[in-house]
């Protein structure tokens, strides 16, 4: 097989994430192609092919796959250009099932190794409360369909970094979110108002963060621009109609050095106008604007006002109240986090039985603490710790807000923040990011000592590759539990409980 040939071949295999295993007649070699379904026929360009392994580019599929839906029965009419979900074409019957079978790939060779037994522990997938709608935060993109088109609001389209699907029609969020999103795409298409272009770095609108709490309806709109407003008019263009570069420069940088305020502030007054409009589900509870001129694609708080309403609003998760700002860190699903933490704190049991007195209680890898505060009301003491200094000073509200007093949040690396910290733990919680945790950090996890602890993975290559250390040091993997976080995503949550052989 050669490097830049196209092939056919059929999809046999597809493990986590999304890589899937084709088998080309004729050819030894097996190829991994990404965006593809177990059974389909497809088509790809090879990509990679050395050290024996070959990777290509999903060039199209020609014949589907048997558990496949039709195109008519399909929920979401952006899906295939849209790079933001994976298995819309799937049932979600059978996303659960291929992710219960992915799981049991990556975990079951590893719990089985250290003699146990994966079907006498696994406990299954739970599916999302809700398979559509379920997002309460998106973070959508300006920019344009295909170069020098019309001006799209959404997601970036599958395998381009430039060109933008305008997801009107999207099904992991509600309505309020796509009046949201149209009703913005609409008003500053009126008026003609230039994007962020990659390239050249020139242009003004950058991103639309829009977040809404499933249980209050509060809804918060966060709209991300340089610095730039580019005038509106075809006065920076050649006589061919390419932009001048040069003039672009030239008016940009007059208009920071003379503070081109008015109409800017005509302009978002404006957005507030038409947004305050919308007959929405939810209500407003604020619209905020943040400048950005960074360089790297990513939304940026390099200074946020506040243009109509507060900068923050409330959800509630299993009887507590959270206060949340447009860049903090909270579950992208309030319902599925509510199921998560629910398996989480019954993993966790009585923490009465580890200490008569109580139990204290370490919260890793901590975030806005919501994990510490549904275990303070039944612990001693917890005590979490985050790398985030934002995260930890939200932690500490929030936990003020549910008058929960025996909370402690300290801002730092795990892994140094823990020679700190005199009090020991009687139980562990863990809850690291997609990576897991450092082997250093691990190893001063498992010298306390403690009987149980409970490691809540968002990415279960990483959770397999720690259970393996875990288990080398004494742990035993008592009980395992999924939840599906993001329907229609490759993505999965994984809850498990591991107890000290003694």
């Amino acid at each position: 097989m050669k490097k830049g040939q196209v092939y056919e071949g059929t999809v046999e295999h597809v493990s986590f994430p999304n890589k899937c295993v084709v088998a080309v007649e004729g050819e030894e070699k097996k190829v991994v192609v990404k965006n593809a379904l177990e059974g389909q026929k497809v088509r790809f360009r090879l990509s990679k092919a050395r050290k024996g392994k070959c990777e290509g580019n999903l060039l199209e599929v020609l014949e589907p796959s048997p558990m496949e839906l039709t195109v008519a029965d399909m929920p979401c009419v952006h899906f295939g250009a849209c790079g933001g979900c994976t298995y819309q074409h799937l049932s979600y019957e059978n996303q659960l099932a291929l992710k219960e079978k992915q799981i049991r790939e990556l975990l079951a060779p590893v719990i089985g190794e250290a003699g146990g037994d994966f079907d006498a522990v696994f406990e299954g997938v739970m599916a999302s409360p809700r398979q559509f709608g379920y997002r309460n935060k998106m973070e959508f993109s300006f920019g344009d369909t295909c170069k020098d088109g019309e001006l799209a609001l959404g997601m970036h389209k599958r395998g381009s970094f430039y060109d933008i699907v305008t997801v009107s029609e999207c099904r992991i969020v509600d309505e309020d979110f796509r009046k949201i999103l149209t009703t913005a795409l609409d008003y500053f298409a009126s008026k003609n108002i230039s994007y962020f272009h990659k390239n050249t770095h020139e242009g003004y609108l950058r991103h639309l963060l829009v977040r809404k709490a499933t249980k209050t309806g509060e809804i918060l709109v966060d709209l991300v621009t340089t610095t730039q407003l580019q005038r509106p008019d075809e006065a920076f263009r050649s006589a061919d109609g390419e932009p001048d570069l040069v003039s672009i420069a030239f008016h940009n940088t007059q208009a920071r050095i003379t503070g081109e305020r008015i109409r800017e502030e005509e302009l978002l007054g404006g957005f507030v106008e038409t947004l305050t409009a919308l007959d929405l589900d939810g209500t407003l509870a604020g619209i905020l604007h943040t400048h950005n001129d960074s360089v790297a694609d990513v939304v940026k708080d390099e200074g946020t006002d506040i243009l109509y309403g507060e900068s923050f609003f409330y959800e509630e998760l299993l009887g507590l109240r959270f206060k949340i700002s447009p860049f903090s860190f909270f579950q992208t699903n309030s319902l599925g986090a509510e199921v998560l933490y629910d398996v989480g704190r019954t993993y966790v049991g009585d923490l009465h039985d580890a200490n008569s007195d109580g139990a204290t209680v370490y919260d890793l890898y901590s975030g806005t603490g919501t994990i510490a505060q549904i275990l303070a009301p039944v612990a001693k003491k917890v005590i979490g710790v985050e790398i985030v200094e934002e995260a930890v000073e939200a932690a500490k509200e929030n936990a003020a807000l549910n008058g929960l007093t025996n909370c402690e949040f300290l801002a730092g690396d795990v892994l140094k923040v823990l020679d700190d910290i005199a009090e020991k733990p009687d139980f562990i919680v863990l809850d690291p990011p997609r990576d897991g945790i450092h082997p250093k950090a691990l190893e001063k996890i498992i010298d306390y000592g403690v009987d149980r602890m409970v490691y809540i993975s968002c990415k279960p290559t990483s959770l397999a590759r720690d259970l393996e250390v875990l288990q080398a040091r004494g742990y035993r993997v008592e009980r395992v539990r999924c939840v599906d976080m993001f329907p229609a995503t490759v993505h999965v949550e994984t809850c498990c409980l591991l107890t000290r052989i003694k």
